[in-house]
């Protein structure tokens, strides 16, 4: 291979010369401290031990006191964090890594401390964004990461970012819904809270799984294909938003290739993540996704996750000696792993020598009820709920109400989506208080009685639903990493039992637990449908809350329920999913290892604008989601800020009444969205605002949401691929308010002249 020019800086590499720093080069490259401490125990005369440094000082005088193999260690996750091991699989060895480096232990995660006692099960990533409440998002994660930071982890693989093109990807459940915006926004939560929310107990996220990895069949061999302005304006988006507004410290690239080349080793790396998001972290690989030494250190990948493989000693001297990459290259993955841990304060806070048990505290599990009961939406409602006083027998059916399991499903089945690696749910859920608990304890309080059938037996769950007032029927199905879901309906005949129930009961609820859309074809014959997600250990109290209206139903959904996966933007062809092999088939060829092309010929209309550009009515649209109270929306103004329009920049402020019209207080989450001008080619409209809005019954308030030009979700924009940059069309923008995607409630228009293309908030154009 022809010698390549060293990768443009993603992060704040400059070497600084020897004499700066208190080293000598040594011959062949390798440097030596000239005045090392007396003792490895005195750290605080390290000169990276400094904390009057700052971290770019810091980072850089321990690289020019490392030897050239002891850079190498922190170019993979194991010999970086374990800095006394010496030998790995396969023969590979480092030398001791120089003193006082942490040892720093990496776990997954994006939704908690996965599998360890005494920790909280928190309601999926998907739950949290069905709360549209980014400062309870945040909340969630400070707690996450003091579980984590004790339970001796200070690296979270998570938050997750995905754009679900398809509601069958297996993980849709780790990610926050379809619409870059909301994604991004909880994303950036999720990592302030993280990072931010515990000085003394730091904790470093990491954003995945850049890009475009969609969908679990063959993951590590497809090839996600797709025009440009689609991996801007959908793909990539999200990732823009989140780490303009959080500024994570590393971000993971994923299996699948982008258009053809592996995404850890695709240039996206430096061109999309680097230089257009603005990403200064330290990009780490998923584990088996490292395809290349060169073409992977080349692109922008600094750090190789769990062994050395590719990023051996032997291999990076051999790349070095053939000119295949330069030593500036290895110095600044180093460095953005090293600046990132001190920056971060890894270096300064060590994680407990061993794990602290029970971490989960009163309040945490507080936290997770409130989660809980904010991201439950109420889906259907034909006056049944919220239950009173006329239903004092209550038969509840169904595997997932009840700690005792059934063929193996119980409550812990509808706590958190499957860790196929492990075997159970992917948080520990053994402390789970049970839908049937809670129910239980609200009838007995009013002196009635719970009837309860597991279901497993239609004929005799439906016996009992007719001797009750009421049947409370539960459904769900897995989910999980490696299998996509085969279709949208529930596992163990719940289509079957819940239909069942409602032809014998005269009032019927349905209450769902999984981590996607469920086509619902007993709809018609059910009085109300709950959809809880992965609700968490306090999934019972919660619901019991719900149910008899102590709290008020304000979740809205973060993706489109269809009513058919047939209606759905992969649908079209199995090009677009699953993929297809050179023999047109979709079944993989015995003993190939031929790389799945994945079309992505749905291009922009992913999500709610698929259905709104090919008028296709979904079962329940994004952003939709009942109360037991109603609002009215009135008196819509949208004002254009004079002193920050210019040809650069347009400021609206879009400002209107929401009134509670019931007779209970309740939550209303009110969206903007923004058409644009036919001349920019964008199906659909656009979420560009959010807001939530608690109102006492009979309450009204204003509201003023900015929609901002030079925000990070470039609301008047569009990528342009000859320009290279976002840019907004001139013409005229329909500002559109309403309660979901396709509740509109007002309407206006705004007239746009931006002749320069879009500025943004972080001056990248």
């Amino acid at each position: 291979m022809d010698s390549i020019t060293a990768r443009p800086a993603r992060g704040r590499w400059r070497r600084l010369t020897a004499v700066a720093i208190g080293v000598t080069i040594a011959a062949g490259g390798v440097v030596a401290t000239t005045a090392a401490p007396a003792t490895a125990e005195d750290c605080s005369a390290y000169p990276w031990m400094d904390t009057s440094k700052s971290a770019d000082q810091r980072a850089h005088a321990l690289l020019d006191a490392s030897t050239q193999h002891q850079m190498y260690r922190w170019l993979v996750e194991q010999p970086a964090n374990d800095p006394q091991r010496t030998t790995w699989t396969g023969g590979v060895v480092y030398p001791v890594q120089v003193p006082c480096t942490p040892a720093v232990i990496y776990a997954n995660g994006p939704d908690g401390v996965y599998t360890k006692a005494g920790t909280t099960a928190w309601p999926g990533p998907i739950a949290v964004a069905s709360t549209w409440n980014l400062a309870l998002g945040e909340e969630k994660a400070v707690a996450h990461a003091s579980e984590s930071f004790d339970s001796r982890s200070a690296v979270v693989l998570g938050p997750g970012i995905a754009s679900g093109r398809t509601p069958l990807s297996g993980r849709g459940s780790e990610y926050f819904g379809e619409d870059p915006l909301l994604s991004g926004l909880m994303a950036a939560a999720n990592v302030k809270g993280l990072e931010h929310g515990n000085p003394d107990k730091p904790v470093v996220a990491n954003l995945k799984h850049y890009v475009a990895n969609e969908q679990e069949v063959d993951r590590q061999t497809s090839s996600s294909n797709m025009d440009e302005r689609t991996l801007r304006q959908v793909y990539d988006l999200p990732y823009e938003i989140a780490i303009t507004e959080s500024d994570p410290g590393s971000v993971m690239c994923s299996y699948n290739q982008v258009n053809g080349v592996y995404a850890c080793e695709n240039p996206i790396l430096t061109t999309s993540l680097g230089e257009q998001a603005g990403f200064d972290g330290y990009v780490m690989s998923d584990f088996g996704s490292v395809h290349s030494t060169a073409a992977s250190l080349d692109a922008g990948l600094d750090q190789e996750l769990n062994r050395p493989i590719w990023y051996t000693p032997v291999r990076l001297d051999a790349a070095l000696a053939a000119g295949e990459i330069t030593q500036a290259q290895i110095e600044q993955a180093a460095f953005d792993v090293v600046h990132t841990y001190i920056e971060k304060g890894l270096f300064d806070h060590l994680v407990p020598a061993t794990a602290i048990p029970n971490v989960s505290t009163p309040a945490h599990k507080a936290l997770a009820r409130e989660i809980a009961e904010q991201s439950t939406v109420l889906l259907k409602n034909d006056g049944v709920l919220p239950l009173g006083e006329d239903a004092p027998t209550v038969a509840v059916i169904g595997q997932t109400a009840s700690a005792t399991p059934t063929a193996g499903v119980s409550a812990k089945t509808g706590c958190a989506w499957y860790l196929v690696f492990a075997r159970s749910t992917a948080l520990n859920c053994d402390a789970i208080s049970d839908p049937l608990t809670g129910i239980t304890q609200r009838v007995q309080q009013a002196g009635g009685q719970v009837l309860y059938a597991n279901g497993a037996d239609t004929a005799q769950a439906a016996a009992v639903a007719a001797q009750a007032d009421v049947a409370i029927v539960f459904g769900h199905y897995t989910m999980g990493e490696t299998t996509d879901l085969a279709d949208l309906h529930l596992d163990a005949n719940g289509d079957a039992l819940i239909a069942a129930v409602a032809a014998a009961s005269d009032r019927t609820v349905a209450v769902l637990n999984a981590g996607s859309a469920v086509e619902m074809p007993w709809l018609g014959d059910v009085d109300a449908v709950l959809h809880a997600w992965h609700s968490g250990e306090q999934f019972g109290p919660a619901l019991a809350a719900l149910l008899w209206g102590d709290v008020n139903p304000s979740a809205k959904l973060p993706m489109t329920f269809p009513k058919s996966v047939a209606d759905t933007p992969t649908a079209g062809s199995t090009a677009q999913y699953p993929g297809v092999f050179s023999d047109g088939s979709t079944t993989r060829p015995a003993g190939s290892n031929e790389i799945r092309q994945v079309s992505y010929a749905e291009g922009l209309e992913v999500g709610y604008k698929w259905y709104d550009e090919q008028d296709i009515d979904p079962l329940f649209e994004f952003g939709y989601g009942l109360s037991y109270t109603s609002f009215e929306y009135s008196d819509l103004k949208v004002q254009v800020d004079r002193e920050r329009r210019t040809n650069e920049r347009a400021v609206a402020t879009v400002s209107f009444t929401v009134t509670n019209t019931g007779d209970r207080d309740g939550t209303e989450i009110p969206q903007v969205y923004l058409t644009l001008p036919d001349a920019a080619g964008e199906p659909g409209k656009r979420l560009v605002s959010f807001d939530r809005v608690e109102l006492a019954a009979g309450e009204s308030t204003r509201v003023e949401l900015v929609v901002d030009s030079a925000a990070s979700n470039q609301p008047f924009s569009i990528w342009d691929v000859d320009a290279d940059q976002w840019v907004s069309p001139k013409g005229r923008y329909e500002i559109s308010v309403g309660s979901s995607s396709r509740d509109i409630r007002l309407s206006d228009t705004l007239q746009l002249n931006i002749t320069m293309p879009a500025a943004s908030a972080n001056g990248r154009g």
